[in-house]
């Protein structure tokens, strides 16, 4: 049963792409291909740089991929795997999908402005400020765990082998880019050369001894990186190490999927548990935890902001939009089968799945997937601690492009900002990165009751990640609406994501009223008014539109 499901959600992909992606381009967009875009207008060898698209697609796609799409599906399953599944494949081509394309679009028709910025001039300055509060909040609480959770991965106790591979693949990207850029040389010798010479890095951490550093000081060295990433030309690093990242996913999922349908292996969840102890309502928590493989706001800062800034043509788009959510739909799908059907049988996965308390551990949820993973691989001879090393480097390999990219991010917004305020002593590509280094670094050092301030807060990562999205939708449906375009393909899904978010939050908030987290609660309703307020400027804005339009036709 396993592999029929797997096979029609992979048809289904390519329906999505095939007959929806692309009728939204050229019925509603009409992409031009020989319109200019900012990579070209904007060029300035650092930020703006057009790059061709397979590797854009990689960097888009390694940026958004993360570890999100590893662990929301290894804890959605907790309410069996129909409605994991579900959201995975109908998610992503019904709204992720849409989300992601139509903000690079936008962004692109906008100068390759941030959605924070285009806002603006869709709402009203209110608004933009209100969703740059959000947007920085969300980039820092977000990457301050990251940099946690990959520091704890580098660790003796987890997959210190991991350690000498991820940074072989820095100093790669760093060779690789200088090769492409400035010497010329073309671009298969060199990725051939560069991902041979990164399985072999693989191969060496297993073998060599890695320096046994506490996690603070791992998550340390991964802050400074982030800086540095940020500072250097998008050709120089971004560029070439999320392509090579991109292509060891590729392979990975190639070998994934290869050795699920060898194993064949049935479903040991069940296909609905509606009770899990301790869990929260299926309704509307599973399109929260569920979100990048499904719907994630995040991938919008992606869109608009470090890949708008690269891309070549308009009509690259649907295809790195798009294209790179249905990629990492894929990376959810397989988690999904891993935590699902890689388990020994029904009795092990009800252990691991015994309550919500030891679902959602950010250590269990990854460990479950790695395991699940490397059972996989082992059905092609591939031994379990080299599999299981492999699959481990993906992720830490995707959570370091994603803190690399989002530290970008965060400097975009805060250069924003300065505009905002007057300041340009801000704009500053170096005392940008440095604030964006140190807001993650609050949220990765600072404790609230023991804990890292990302960890204690992380409680309101789901939400505010899909609030995001839904804000998005609302960005994107007005825009459409004021040129007169066709919008009920971002309108339906930003009504539905606005109404399970906003019950989501308000769920929440009562929850941590009644068990006193002062705190989250504090944060919490702070974060759902200023929901509730975006899209009352939102919707006061549409009918203002509806005014002018209707004046306008009566003018005429």
């Amino acid at each position: 049963m396993t592999i029929f499901v797997v096979l029609v959600c992979f048809v289904l992909y390519w329906l999505g792409y095939r007959y929806y992606a692309l009728r939204i381009a050229n019925r509603v967009f009409a992409l031009d291909p020989e319109a200019k875009t900012p990579a070209h207008t904007k060029y300035d060898g650092f930020d703006y740089v057009p790059c061709p698209r397979y590797i854009l697609f990689g960097h888009h796609y390694a940026s958004i991929a993360g570890l999100s799409p590893m662990l929301g599906p290894a804890i959605a399953v907790i309410w069996g795997w129909v409605p994991a599944l579900f959201w995975v494949v109908f998610g992503t081509i019904l709204i992720g999908g849409v989300h992601d394309f139509t903000a690079l679009v936008l962004s692109v028709r906008s100068g390759g402005q941030s959605i924070g910025k285009i806002t603006e001039s869709v709402i009203g300055s209110r608004a933009k400020s209100l969703f740059h509060i959000l947007i920085i909040f969300f980039i820092s609480l977000a990457m301050g765990v990251f940099v946690q959770i990959v520091a704890q991965l580098f660790t003796a106790d987890f997959y210190p082998e991991t350690v000498l591979p991820s940074f072989s693949l820095i100093a790669l990207a760093l060779v690789m880019g200088a090769l492409l850029y400035k010497k010329g040389i073309k671009l298969l010798p060199v990725t051939l050369v560069a991902f041979t010479l990164s399985l072999g890095a693989i191969i060496l951490g297993l073998k060599l001894p890695t320096p046994n550093l506490a996690s603070d000081t791992w998550a340390t060295i991964m802050l400074a990186y982030a800086f540095v990433a940020s500072i250097l030309p998008v050709w120089l690093l971004l560029q070439p190490r999320d392509y090579l990242n991109a292509l060891l996913l590729y392979l990975g999922l190639a070998l994934l999927f290869s050795g699920f349908f060898l194993l064949r292996p049935d479903f040991v969840a069940p296909p609905l548990n509606l009770n899990p102890e301790g869990a929260p309502p299926l309704f509307p928590f599973v399109f929260i935890v569920l979100a990048c493989g499904a719907i994630s706001g995040f991938h919008a800062l992606v869109s608009s902001g470090t890949t708008a800034k690269q891309l070549n043509k308009e009509t690259d788009a649907p295809f790195i939009g798009y294209g790179a959510m249905i990629g990492e739909s894929l990376l959810g799908l397989v988690a999904v089968m891993a935590c699902t059907a890689g388990f020994i049988n029904a009795e092990a996965w009800q252990t691991h799945y015994a309550s919500w308390n030891v679902a959602q551990g950010l250590g269990q949820s990854m460990n479950a997937f790695i395991n699940g993973s490397a059972l996989f691989l082992n059905q092609l001879g591939i031994p379990t601690a080299l599999g299981s090393a492999f699959i481990a480097l993906v992720a830490v390999s995707f959570a370091l492009t994603t803190l690399d990219s989002a530290t970008r991010l965060l400097r975009y917004n805060l250069q924003e900002v300065s505009e905002t305020l007057g300041m340009p002593w801000l704009a500053g590509r170096y005392i940008s990165s440095a604030l964006a280094v140190v807001a993650i670094g609050l949220f990765a050092f600072f404790k609230i009751d023991g804990q890292s301030a990302g960890l204690a807060l992380w409680a309101l990562f789901g939400t505010t990640n899909q609030l995001l999205g839904g804000l998005t939708l609302i960005t994107v449906t007005l825009y459409l609406v004021i040129r007169r375009k066709n919008c009920l393909y971002t309108f339906i899904p930003m009504v539905f994501m606005l109404i399970t978010t906003i019950a989501a939050m308000a769920s929440n908030i009562r929850t941590f009223y009644l068990k006193d987290q002062l705190l989250l609660f504090v944060i919490g309703v702070g974060l759902l008014v200023l929901a509730a307020w975006l899209v009352i400027e939102g919707t006061l804005r549409f009918l203002q539109i509806r005014r002018d339009l209707q004046q306008s036709e009566t003018a005429a």
